[in-house]
């Protein structure tokens, strides 16, 4: 990574994720992911959106390892709570729609 390390609260990294991976579950999560993050991260979450350019630190690889090693809770903090060029979504989205949307992440595994 090309910044500083991402500290993740202990609080976050033990959280498991709340809800069911259901195939609905997935299904709302892929919507959702298309709405707030594909523009960024790319339809297939390689960091390679349309406004990716925009964006001064590294968007990430969703299918990687690396990035797939996280735990659900450390991958929530993140894409929730935000910090530098990643947006804070606490007013944008609900928390049980930001889990559905990381079990859709989890579906982005190479």
């Amino acid at each position: 990574m090309d910044q500083e390390e991402w500290k993740v609260p202990a609080k976050y990294e033990k959280m498991t994720n709340p809800e069911e991976a259901s195939k609905e579950n997935i299904s709302l999560g892929k919507n959702l992911y298309s709405k707030h993050c594909k523009s960024c991260h790319g339809k297939e979450g390689y960091g390679d959106g349309p406004k990716a350019d925009e964006v001064d630190g590294a968007l990430g690889d969703f299918s990687s390892e690396e990035f797939q090693a996280q735990s659900d809770g450390a991958i929530f903090y993140k894409s929730y709570i935000g910090r530098l060029d990643m947006p804070n979504f606490e007013k944008k989205m609900t928390e049980e729609d930001m889990w559905l949307t990381v079990h859709y992440m989890r579906t982005m595994a190479e």
